[in-house]
């Protein structure tokens, strides 16, 4: 249970009841620790824990099966939804067509212990409906299921359950499968770094790139799309562009405009935005709109408006229905996210209840050297005066808080959306995970983002 008193208090200092990983504790911001401090034994825990993984097979997580699933007795009730003359393999299809996992996993359960066979296609099509982290139990019991129906040596039903288990974000699960699998090929190794970059672990997927090498395996074009991907995470440009030239001389494969937009996000990601400029210059071919629209967003994000608006202009040149749909979508998620965080979806207490938690953190990370961003934009309808004020708790973090309040002690939260997260958001979870020792987890439209102790796994590049 999740203990919450705000706002029937007067305190000289905001404390914030929520749970944290050592138990439900008070917490204020004297009690804050230094984020040096933090940044080195987050950054030490992540790469030493995923690297041994990598490198060291036995330090394997062990796998619940079935019997010892805790959605189990969930997924055997499936007359609570459907009758049971009615249960049929359409009645599978039907709730998979629909994306209702739960439904869909109840019928299956159902019919494979009534002695009806579900092809492995049908299971393939039900992983794909595993694609959040709050799913992750299903996952495993759709995992359980693939491998029964399929020969060891199916590679590809086996990529396709790591890459379910990166869009549920748990790594350890596809690394460790991974590491079992007794044959793989080029493309399973790709889809494991394609797994580690999507989940913040640059440095990670640059060590299994180096493995693979070294045993002898030639590296493809698809996969050093990955790497680019992951020197775009580390923030090691230079070794990025060494490796564009290896991928040329060594390996023969010539850069199709798929990897120059690759180099050109590894460039800018990290802040280089007149190296990427220069490297879209000096380009053999003509640059695609690609190229350009991934600069113009990447000098908005490090806030270059004038290099923005120019890559904007070449933009408009060239399919100005691009510049449309951003236009459209950015108003789209203002006015989703105005709908859900002020108005009649949730309680007036639960409203109450959730802005005095906000406040109560937002007084806290103040302390802490937070400053709320007034230069990204975030609503029209915001008057000057009072833009801070609003700033502060208006998408992701009114989410986490809502599900600070409404989870399990010591648990995770999850929060999905489908733009990019902004700086100002960034920073402020970061915060949030620090203050109530939560681990925050936010996956946007490029990637997951792993909040633990003040520190997102992204290192601040994404």
């Amino acid at each position: 249970m999740v203990l919450l008193w705000c706002g029937k208090l007067k305190l000289s200092k905001p404390y914030l009841a929520l749970a944290t990983q050592t138990g439900s504790r008070w917490f204020s911001s004297r009690g804050a620790l230094s984020h040096h401090h933090h940044h080195h034994r987050h950054h030490s825990l992540i790469s030493s824990g995923i690297t041994k993984i990598i490198t060291r097979p036995e330090h394997h997580v062990r796998c619940p099966t079935w019997t010892q699933n805790p959605i189990e007795r969930q997924h055997r009730t499936v007359s609570s939804i459907i009758g049971h003359d009615d249960v049929t393999i359409e009645t599978f299809d039907r709730f998979c067509n629909h994306g209702n996992l739960r439904e869909a996993i109840k019928v299956l359960d159902y019919l494979q212990n009534h002695g009806y066979a579900i092809d492995l296609i049908r299971l393939l099509r039900l992983a794909k409906l595993c694609d959040r982290p709050e799913v992750l139990e299903e996952a495993k019991f759709v995992h359980e299921r693939i491998v029964s129906l399929s020969y060891p040596s199916d590679v590809s039903s086996r990529n396709a359950i790591i890459e379910m288990y990166s869009r549920c974000g748990s790594v350890v699960y596809a690394v460790k499968l991974f590491h079992e699998m007794s044959e793989k090929s080029p493309e399973t190794w790709c889809v494991m770094m394609r797994c580690l970059v999507s989940n913040g672990y640059g440095d990670e997927a640059i060590s299994l790139f180096t493995r693979f090498k070294q045993e002898g395996n030639k590296p493809d074009g698809e996969m050093f799309q990955e790497v680019f991907s992951a020197y775009a995470l580390t923030g090691d440009v230079k070794k990025g562009l060494l490796q564009f030239e290896a991928m040329q001389r060594d390996y023969g494969i010539k850069p199709s405009m798929e990897h120059y937009n690759s180099v050109t996000q590894m460039l800018a990601t990290s802040g280089h935005l007149d190296e990427a400029l220069s490297f879209i210059e000096k380009m053999p071919v003509e640059p695609s709109v690609n190229v350009w629209e991934t600069l113009m967003n990447l000098s908005r994000v490090h806030g270059d408006v004038e290099l923005g608006d120019r890559c904007a202009e070449l933009v408009e040149k060239l399919d100005a229905t691009r510049l449309d749909k951003a236009s459209s979508s950015a108003g789209l998620v203002a006015s989703v996210n105005y709908k859900n965080n002020r108005r009649k979806d949730i309680s007036y207490s639960e409203k109450d209840m959730i802005y005095e938690t906000l406040k109560s953190l937002q007084l806290q990370m103040v302390e802490m050297g937070y400053v709320p961003s007034t230069g990204e934009w975030r609503n029209e309808r915001v008057e000057k005066e009072n833009k801070e004020e609003w700033t502060f708790g208006y998408k992701e973090e009114v989410a986490v808080v809502k599900g600070l309040l409404t989870s399990r002690p010591r648990s995770s939260v999850t929060v999905i959306s489908n733009f990019r997260i902004c700086h100002d958001s960034h920073d402020a979870l970061k915060l949030m995970s620090e203050i109530t020792g939560r681990h925050l987890i936010k996956r946007d439209s490029k990637k997951f983002h792993h909040f633990n102790k003040g520190i997102c796994s992204c290192n601040d590049r994404w």
